[in-house]
Protein backbone atom coordinates (compact mmCIF):
# COMPACT_ATOMS: atom_id res chain seq x y z
CA UNK A 1 0.00 0.00 0.00
CA UNK A 2 1.13 3.57 0.52
CA UNK A 3 4.21 4.42 2.50
CA UNK A 4 2.09 6.16 5.15
CA UNK A 5 -0.35 3.28 5.67
CA UNK A 6 -0.66 1.76 9.11
CA UNK A 7 -1.95 -1.64 10.19
CA UNK A 8 -4.24 -1.91 13.21
CA UNK A 9 -4.16 -4.84 15.61
CA UNK A 10 -7.15 -6.45 13.94
CA UNK A 11 -5.27 -6.56 10.62
CA UNK A 12 -6.92 -3.62 8.87
CA UNK A 13 -4.90 -1.23 6.76
CA UNK A 14 -5.63 2.43 7.33
CA UNK A 15 -4.28 4.92 4.82
CA UNK A 16 -3.31 8.50 5.51
CA UNK A 17 -6.13 11.01 5.93
CA UNK A 18 -7.44 12.49 2.70
CA UNK A 19 -6.48 15.94 1.49
CA UNK A 20 -8.13 18.91 3.17
CA UNK A 21 -9.38 20.24 -0.16
CA UNK A 22 -10.77 18.34 -3.10
CA UNK A 23 -8.97 18.40 -6.39
CA UNK A 24 -10.72 18.43 -9.75
CA UNK A 25 -10.76 14.62 -10.02
CA UNK A 26 -12.48 14.28 -6.65
CA UNK A 27 -15.08 16.87 -7.66
CA UNK A 28 -15.69 15.01 -10.93
CA UNK A 29 -16.10 11.73 -9.02
CA UNK A 30 -18.52 13.36 -6.57
CA UNK A 31 -20.56 14.89 -9.40
CA UNK A 32 -20.93 11.48 -11.08
CA UNK A 33 -22.17 10.02 -7.80
CA UNK A 34 -24.68 12.85 -7.39
CA UNK A 35 -25.97 12.32 -10.93
CA UNK A 36 -26.45 8.62 -10.19
CA UNK A 37 -28.30 9.52 -6.98
CA UNK A 38 -30.49 11.95 -8.94
CA UNK A 39 -31.54 9.17 -11.32
CA UNK A 40 -32.40 6.92 -8.35
CA UNK A 41 -34.78 9.67 -7.23
CA UNK A 42 -36.27 10.08 -10.72
CA UNK A 43 -36.94 6.33 -11.03
CA UNK A 44 -38.53 6.27 -7.57
CA UNK A 45 -40.64 9.34 -8.37
CA UNK A 46 -41.83 7.84 -11.68
CA UNK A 47 -42.84 4.60 -9.96
CA UNK A 48 -44.51 6.33 -7.00
CA UNK A 49 -46.46 8.72 -9.21
CA UNK A 50 -47.67 5.94 -11.51
CA UNK A 51 -48.82 3.75 -8.62
CA UNK A 52 -50.40 6.67 -6.76
CA UNK A 53 -52.35 7.87 -9.80
CA UNK A 54 -53.52 4.36 -10.69
CA UNK A 55 -54.53 3.47 -7.11
CA UNK A 56 -56.30 6.65 -6.04
CA UNK A 57 -57.49 8.20 -9.30
CA UNK A 58 -57.71 5.18 -11.66
CA UNK A 59 -55.57 7.11 -14.13
CA UNK A 60 -52.69 5.62 -16.07
CA UNK A 61 -49.90 7.99 -17.04
CA UNK A 62 -49.14 7.62 -20.76
CA UNK A 63 -45.83 5.85 -21.44
CA UNK A 64 -44.95 5.64 -17.73
CA UNK A 65 -43.83 2.03 -18.18
CA UNK A 66 -41.58 2.88 -21.13
CA UNK A 67 -40.15 5.88 -19.28
CA UNK A 68 -39.59 3.65 -16.26
CA UNK A 69 -37.67 1.14 -18.38
CA UNK A 70 -35.51 3.80 -20.00
CA UNK A 71 -34.86 5.58 -16.72
CA UNK A 72 -33.91 2.28 -15.11
CA UNK A 73 -31.41 1.71 -17.94
CA UNK A 74 -29.97 5.17 -17.32
CA UNK A 75 -29.79 4.42 -13.61
CA UNK A 76 -27.93 1.16 -14.22
CA UNK A 77 -25.23 2.78 -16.36
CA UNK A 78 -24.76 5.75 -14.02
CA UNK A 79 -24.76 3.31 -11.09
CA UNK A 80 -21.96 1.36 -12.77
CA UNK A 81 -20.05 4.62 -13.00
CA UNK A 82 -20.62 5.44 -9.33
CA UNK A 83 -19.66 2.02 -7.98
CA UNK A 84 -16.75 1.38 -10.32
CA UNK A 85 -14.54 4.05 -8.82
CA UNK A 86 -15.27 3.51 -5.15
CA UNK A 87 -14.97 -0.25 -5.29
CA UNK A 88 -17.71 -0.50 -2.66
CA UNK A 89 -19.88 -2.91 -4.61
CA UNK A 90 -20.33 -6.45 -3.33
CA UNK A 91 -17.19 -8.52 -3.76
CA UNK A 92 -16.15 -11.92 -2.52
CA UNK A 93 -12.53 -12.75 -3.11
CA UNK A 94 -10.75 -15.25 -0.91
CA UNK A 95 -7.49 -14.95 -2.83
CA UNK A 96 -7.36 -11.17 -2.37
CA UNK A 97 -8.36 -11.37 1.30
CA UNK A 98 -5.53 -13.79 2.07
CA UNK A 99 -2.87 -11.96 0.08
CA UNK A 100 -0.35 -9.53 1.50
CA UNK A 101 -1.06 -5.80 0.98
CA UNK A 102 1.46 -5.68 -1.87
CA UNK A 103 -0.26 -8.49 -3.76
CA UNK A 104 -3.69 -7.06 -2.93
CA UNK A 105 -2.64 -3.90 -4.75
CA UNK A 106 -1.48 -5.91 -7.79
CA UNK A 107 -4.74 -7.86 -7.80
CA UNK A 108 -6.66 -4.56 -7.58
CA UNK A 109 -4.69 -3.12 -10.50
CA UNK A 110 -5.27 -6.22 -12.64
CA UNK A 111 -9.00 -6.35 -11.79
CA UNK A 112 -9.42 -2.66 -12.50
CA UNK A 113 -7.66 -3.00 -15.86
CA UNK A 114 -9.97 -5.88 -16.80
CA UNK A 115 -12.98 -3.81 -15.73
CA UNK A 116 -11.67 -0.85 -17.74
CA UNK A 117 -11.37 -3.03 -20.85
CA UNK A 118 -14.84 -4.55 -20.48
CA UNK A 119 -16.62 -1.24 -19.83
CA UNK A 120 -14.71 0.44 -22.68
CA UNK A 121 -15.88 -2.25 -25.12
CA UNK A 122 -19.40 -1.94 -23.74
CA UNK A 123 -19.28 1.84 -24.25
CA UNK A 124 -18.04 1.40 -27.81
CA UNK A 125 -20.87 -1.00 -28.67
CA UNK A 126 -23.53 1.08 -26.91
CA UNK A 127 -22.90 4.13 -29.10
CA UNK A 128 -24.00 2.01 -32.07
CA UNK A 129 -27.32 1.40 -30.29
CA UNK A 130 -27.75 5.14 -29.73
CA UNK A 131 -27.03 5.92 -33.40
CA UNK A 132 -29.25 3.09 -34.71
CA UNK A 133 -32.13 4.17 -32.46
CA UNK A 134 -31.80 7.80 -33.59
CA UNK A 135 -31.60 6.85 -37.26
CA UNK A 136 -34.53 4.42 -36.87
CA UNK A 137 -36.79 7.20 -35.52
CA UNK A 138 -38.04 4.87 -32.76
CA UNK A 139 -40.59 6.51 -30.49
CA UNK A 140 -42.73 5.53 -27.49
CA UNK A 141 -46.21 4.06 -28.05
CA UNK A 142 -48.51 6.61 -26.44
CA UNK A 143 -46.82 10.00 -26.69
CA UNK A 144 -44.47 9.38 -29.60
CA UNK A 145 -41.42 10.59 -27.64
CA UNK A 146 -38.11 9.68 -29.33
CA UNK A 147 -36.20 7.17 -27.22
CA UNK A 148 -32.69 7.88 -28.47
CA UNK A 149 -32.10 10.65 -25.88
CA UNK A 150 -32.62 8.08 -23.12
CA UNK A 151 -30.05 5.84 -24.78
CA UNK A 152 -27.69 8.80 -25.14
CA UNK A 153 -27.90 9.63 -21.42
CA UNK A 154 -27.22 5.96 -20.66
CA UNK A 155 -24.20 6.07 -22.95
CA UNK A 156 -22.90 9.22 -21.23
CA UNK A 157 -23.15 7.31 -17.94
CA UNK A 158 -21.11 4.53 -19.49
CA UNK A 159 -18.51 7.04 -20.69
CA UNK A 160 -18.39 8.39 -17.14
CA UNK A 161 -17.76 4.85 -15.89
CA UNK A 162 -14.81 4.51 -18.27
CA UNK A 163 -13.38 7.83 -17.06
CA UNK A 164 -13.81 6.92 -13.39
CA UNK A 165 -12.26 3.49 -13.88
CA UNK A 166 -9.35 5.12 -15.71
CA UNK A 167 -8.91 7.54 -12.79
CA UNK A 168 -9.02 4.64 -10.34
CA UNK A 169 -6.46 2.72 -12.39
CA UNK A 170 -4.15 5.75 -12.53
CA UNK A 171 -4.45 6.27 -8.79
CA UNK A 172 -3.92 2.58 -8.00
CA UNK A 173 -0.71 2.56 -10.04
CA UNK A 174 0.79 5.95 -9.27
CA UNK A 175 -0.99 7.38 -6.21
CA UNK A 176 -2.55 4.59 -4.12
CA UNK A 177 -2.82 6.97 -1.18
CA UNK A 178 -5.47 8.91 -3.15
CA UNK A 179 -7.81 5.92 -3.29
CA UNK A 180 -10.52 6.62 -0.76
CA UNK A 181 -11.04 3.06 0.48
CA UNK A 182 -11.46 3.69 4.17
CA UNK A 183 -10.59 0.29 5.56
CA UNK A 184 -9.21 -2.88 4.02
CA UNK A 185 -9.46 -5.90 6.27
CA UNK A 186 -7.52 -9.05 5.51
CA UNK A 187 -9.02 -12.49 6.11
CA UNK A 188 -8.18 -14.33 9.26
Amino acid sequence: MAANSEMTQDGALIGPPGPAHKNIMDRFIDSIEWIAAFFVGIVALNTFTAVFMRKFFAVTIPDYYNFGQFLLGILIFWGIAATSYRGTHITVDLVWANASPRYQRWIDIFATLVLLFVVTVQTYTLIDKVIDTKNGHIVTMDLGVPIWPFFLVSWIGDVSAVLLIAIRTYRLVFHPEDIHDVKIKTAE
